[in-house]
């Protein structure tokens, strides 16, 4: 149900790739609540999905950009800033992909090159983001910066490798830019700490459905879905959450304060008993 939370809020959306990734239920709530957005992804992003639908239901026009470049993301913003007609409330970052993974590389036998291409794709293109913001002066006072995190930014998972660096960084830079921004203009910056998520990029980690499976069971609320999530963000966009920055908020449905469930010990009880 819409509320108007983010009538007359322009912003940006960074990382809808198709109907299942997080960034595109964002935007369809953003566009509920009455927001006007600009989408960005990369060029083989866009290619290989489906965004240019999500932009005629959204009614909101499209500026490609590599985000670790950062004179794309300063076409970006400044188009932004243009298309829409005034600075920039709110921004969501939604992106992350570590070749590493994709290539099936187990945490001992990294590839350093791609490491690192997995730390500027998935963590150091927010600072450049941030980094434009600022020397364009593109934010509004009070307006809001999200980027969407994992809890392997805190704790050891198998199969997540450098993604877990990656995620560990956006932390950090989210803290120190929040910082920042919030002394200079009052721009809040959070983090969210996300349920595994059956998105294109989720789903691409070996033994995806069997974590998926274990966090459901060990959550008390089971395994937060993307349209929730959505839900979250535009709670973080809207002047109801004023005074929320520099966090890194847990939405898991109770996983990261968990030690066991029911569900999980009669899982293990019935596994050990057929052993």
């Amino acid at each position: 149900m819409a509320n108007n939370l983010l009538a007359g809020k322009r912003g940006i959306i960074f990382g809808a790739l198709n109907e299942q990734s997080i960034a595109w239920k964002v935007a369809q709530r953003c566009h509920e609540e009455g927001a006007t957005f600009v989408l960005s992804n990369a060029p083989l992003a866009m290619r290989m999905g489906e965004i240019n639908k999500l932009a005629e239901q959204c009614n909101a026009p499209i500026i490609a950009a590599d985000a670790t470049i950062v004179e794309d993301l300063e076409k970006v913003f400044s188009g932004a800033v243009e298309q829409l007609g005034g600075k920039i409330d709110f921004v969501l970052h939604s992106i992350g992909m570590s070749p590493n993974i994709r290539k099936g590389k187990h945490y001992g036998e990294l590839n350093y090159d791609w490491f690192q291409k997995t730390l500027d794709i998935s963590a150091l293109s927010f600072h450049k983001m941030l980094h434009v913001a600022e020397k364009q002066d593109a934010l509004n006072e009070w307006g809001s910066v999200v980027a969407l995190s994992y809890i392997a930014a805190q704790r050891a998972f198998l199969d997540y490798t450098d993604m877990s660096q990656a995620k560990a960084v956006l932390e950090s830079i989210a803290r120190s830019y929040g910082q920042r921004l919030g002394t200079q203009k009052k721009v809040r910056v959070n983090t969210i700490s996300q349920s595994p998520t059956k998105t294109t990029a989720g789903t691409g980690i070996s033994g995806f459905d069997a974590f998926y499976e274990y966090a459901d069971r060990l959550s008390p609320l089971g395994n937060a879905p993307a349209e929730a999530c959505a839900d979250y963000c535009v709670s973080l966009f809207s002047d109801l959450t004023r005074y929320v920055t520099m966090q890194n908020l847990m939405h898991d449905g109770g996983f990261s304060t968990t030690g066991i469930s029911e569900a999980m010990v009669e899982a293990i009880t019935h596994a050990t008993k057929e052993a």
